[in-house]
């Protein structure tokens, strides 16, 4: 073993090989991986072997079909057979929910290149003649389905890296990490130790106990999964004979089961709702090629149903059951990416789908580790969107909720209870006796919406308009006619100070630092000119001679932007930023009484002319010291309020006194984001995310090219020299009873022409065979399927995506913002966009001016 590398991975499973593989293939061949035991040690020697490319996330289900299509690059490199099963796979729905479910995946698989189709259970049937078709109302059909060989592809991967100058360590464990002054990474193993400039985390069930040895506690939890195999069955001889296919996979969400031909038998495993973590606390280290005691009766109501509705498999004899534990993150999602507050500490670990998820996992994560960015739009899996909240506790009741639920419909507007409430404001309580429904924001529990008085304050999930509609219409008219107010601890705070401070963030922000006592709003910019931040800044009175900034973004980011903020800090520690997290805590009163509301709170003259729009005051509110910023979100002449916790309720007492005689109203999330769309306003992570650059995200008046040179400043100006290729826009829809929830395809009326925005299928996929062998193409004939597939419609074609939208209350409009061709950006036609929602293309056009306030008068006066 050699005692200098560039990089060193930690786990020989099918992440960590496939790592690997990807930083050899970038170039970098002084690379080694070190494994505790021989490769697949772990979970992946016992994995059930599918993949597949759907995935609730669009950018993941990107880097999944990825994956699917490298197989075969992996097999001729290494001449290691994968032994890869691509037979295409079906999900099926029981229900008209899980219907509008699938035509949900199969409208996002348009713009994705995807070649779903929504079928019939009686077409399922004939690809999978075991199940009892009438238990179901449809399904959804994708080419890119499968299986392979855990063992065989993960040597591939090996193999394939080794081939490429990578060097594998097998029977050695890592026993301890530190880090030298210079940031050299000292891995100590049982054979000795590794310089490394760079070490990367892939120990699967170990990850947990690899980041320990460097203080970080990751947010994984291995649960035990089980699968069975059935003794060979004649019904699959049969058709195996007489089609000279095999069996499709089948996905039931009723059972919460997969099933999978498995030589000649079935493959049957389950999520069942009493699931069982493995190890919670410590992972021990001898733990390898072991599996652990079945449990049927802990499955029993899974296979009850799954049973029922595949009757074929009821006769068949159970040849073993797998018991085997594989690590998950909280949400389900892999954790990958460097991790904030160490320096070259990487992760890509908690990739429980490891044969569909893996390929895409190592090569964003080379691309980061060689190029500085990942390449994709990766926030899904990145490591940094949790934080400290997401303890070992915590980890373990979230876990164990999305494994249970690994097979469940998520509503938009669905919150899930497991380990609620984590974080609460001092007005937590008084939230609940106003009738609020809570919901949770980067673990903190924030308004959404007040019941009315008499009512069970909790949301009736569905995809449609539920029972929120109208108490949130009442929230944004009252605040909009009269005044509201609502609770915004929820945003990212920071203070950043010391000499040297604006010109800091002059360099990372493209538009210029305010003034003392203003504020601005600007992007922030990756190398490559893509938009990482989106922030609010004012310039506070200098604290000792320094100078001294106050930031907001979004507090789902806040992990993703101190890892941006502390990269480009200065060596020498002139400059400090501090994270306030929920140590400063705010609210916000928005509509056109609010400044007389303020006034009465207030000693000092707060009029037009002495506190303008997009001033920044420090001053004391109902007798509690605040700071305070004449913007809010709404669009409407409001103000944000911040203060320290121990003044939260004095200061919400003092506005819900001072507020009665205005017709003060409390107001949620919601109706905050309802009112936004009103003004056209972006989000973060929405419409603001690393894939756009800041002229395509419409950011154009907050970019200042001339100011200095910024991360990104040369990027930017190719990027409007050129023009963007796409925009992001707003749309008017005309909605029935449903409204756009995010990554619904947009749909326009352009001929032949194409504008090179959609990406074509990708063609590595399985056609669809009916039982006697037959090729089935295009039926689409589940009931209320859209009348076409794929992308392309006589004149009609995908052209962009929506990105978010709902209902705008106080115009009566449902609304969306999404991307388009740059050249369709400003076409406000009616006749020329629809966007499918739940199946069906309903008419929009772009609105150019928001329909609340054009002119922007409100928020100025």
């Amino acid at each position: 073993m050699k005692s200098h590398a560039k990089a060193v991975v930690i786990g020989g499973g099918v992440v960590g090989c496939s790592v690997l593989y990807h930083l050899a293939k970038a170039g970098w061949t002084d690379i080694m991986l070190i494994e505790r035991s021989e490769l697949t040690s772990g979970s992946s020697w016992h994995a059930a072997g599918g993949f597949h490319t759907l995935n609730g996330d669009p950018n993941v289900a990107k880097l999944q079909a990825y994956t699917v299509q490298l197989y075969k690059e992996i097999e001729e490199i290494s001449g290691q057979s994968c032994s890869l099963h691509l037979t295409g796979g079906v999900m099926m729905a029981d229900t008209p929910e899980r219907m509008d479910f699938l035509r949900l995946a199969h409208a996002k698989g348009r713009y994705l290149g995807m070649d779903t189709e929504l079928i019939t259970p009686s077409e399922a049937k004939a690809m999978f003649p075991l199940m009892d078709e009438t238990n179901f109302v449809g399904a959804m059909w994708d080419p890119v389905e499968g299986h392979l060989d855990p063992s065989g592809t993960t040597h591939a991967y090996a193999k394939a890296a080794r081939k490429l100058g990578a060097e594998i360590v097998l029977r050695n464990r890592v026993v301890e990490l530190t880090q030298e002054v210079d940031g050299t990474w000292n891995v100590v193993t049982e054979q000795g130790t590794v310089k490394a400039e760079h070490v990367v985390n892939c120990g699967g069930l170990w990850a947990r106990e690899i980041g320990r040895m460097v203080g970080v506690e990751l947010p994984v939890l291995a649960m035990e999964h089980m699968y069975l195999l059935t003794e060979p069955m004649p019904e699959v001889e049969e058709f195996n004979k007489s089609t000279g296919r095999e069996m499709i996979g089948v996905l039931d969400f009723k059972g919460e089961i997969y099933t999978r031909q498995e030589r000649n038998g079935i493959l049957l495993g389950t999520y069942e709702k009493a699931c069982k973590p493995w190890s919670p606390v410590n992972t021990p280290w001898d733990f390898g090629h072991e599996l652990l005691q079945p449990d049927i009766d802990r499955i029993a109501p899974s296979l009850e149903i799954g049973f029922k509705h595949f009757p074929g498999i009821e006769k068949a004899g159970i040849k073993q059951i797998i018991n085997g534990p594989f690590t998950f993150a909280l949400d389900g999602n892999p954790l990958v990416g460097p991790v904030q507050g160490l320096t070259n500490f990487w992760c890509a670990c908690a990739v429980m789908a490891g044969f569909s998820q893996g390929g895409g996992v190592g090569l964003a994560l080379s691309n980061w580790m060689v190029h500085g960015d990942p390449g994709f739009d990766v926030w899904g899996m990145d490591v940094a969107r949790f934080g400290e909240w997401a303890t070992l506790r915590y980890t373990n009741a979230k876990v164990r909720e999305n494994y249970s639920r690994r097979f469940s419909i998520r509503f938009p507007n669905e919150e899930l209870p497991a380990a609620r409430p984590a974080q609460t404001t001092p007005l937590y309580d008084t939230m609940l006796a106003n009738n609020a429904v809570m919901g949770d924001s980067w673990g903190l529990e924030t308004p959404l919406w007040f019941a009315p008085r008499g009512s069970e304050p909790k949301d009736v999930v569905s995809f449609h308009r539920s029972n929120d509609f109208g108490p949130i219409g009442e929230e944004v008219r009252a605040t909009r006619e009269k005044v509201g107010v609502t609770e915004i601890a929820n945003f990212a705070k920071y203070e950043v100070s010391g000499p040297g401070t604006e010109d800091f963030l002059n360099r990372l922000m493209t538009n210029r630092m305010p003034k003392t006592g203003r504020i601005v709003l600007t992007p922030m910019l990756n190398e490559f000119g893509r938009l990482i931040g989106d922030f609010t800044i004012a310039k506070a009175s200098p604290r000792g001679g320094e100078e001294r900034f106050m930031i907001w973004g979004s507090s789902a980011a806040q992990k993703y932007h101190m890892r941006w903020f502390e990269k480009h800090l200065p060596k020498d520690g002139s400059i400090r930023i501090h994270r306030f997290d929920q140590t400063l805590v705010g609210l916000s009163i928005a509509g056109p009484k609010s400044r007389d509301l303020l006034q009465k709170l207030v000693d000092v003259d707060i009029s037009t002319k002495a506190f303008r729009f997009m001033d920044f005051r420090e001053m004391a509110v109902g007798g509690a010291p605040c700071m305070v910023n004449r913007i809010t979100y709404t669009g409407d002449l409001g103000y944000e309020i911040w203060m320290a916790p121990a003044y939260q309720r004095l200061v919400y007492k003092a506005i819900k006194e001072a507020g009665e005689e205005f017709g003060l109203v409390d107001f949620g999330m919601r109706a905050l984001l309802s009112m936004r769309l009103e003004k056209n306003f972006p989000t973060w992570f929405r419409e603001l995310r690393p894939i756009y650059g800041p002229f395509e995200g419409s950011m154009d008046r907050f970019i200042k090219l001339e100011k200095n040179d910024f991360i990104g400043r040369e990027a930017a100006a190719k990027e409007r020299a050129e023009g963007p290729k796409l925009r992001r826009v707003s749309f008017i829809v005309d909605a029935a009873d449903a409204d756009v929830m995010g990554d619904e395809p947009i749909w326009a009326k352009v001929g032949g022409k194409d504008y090179g925005t959609v990406e074509k299928p990708h063609g590595y996929g399985a056609p669809r065979f009916d039982a006697g062998g037959k090729e089935v193409r295009g039926s689409n004939a589940a009931e209320g399927a859209s009348a076409v597939r794929g992308i392309v419609d006589g004149d009609w074609r995908v052209v962009g995506w929506i990105t978010s939208g709902g209902y705008a209350h106080y115009v009566e409009k449902s609304m969306a913002q999404g991307y388009v061709p740059a050249a369709l950006a400003e076409n406000e036609s009616a006749g020329l966009f629809e966007i499918e929602i739940l199946g069906h293309r309903r008419p929009a056009r772009i609105n150019v001016e928001p329909p609340f306030d054009p002119s922007g008068e409100k928020m100025r006066t």
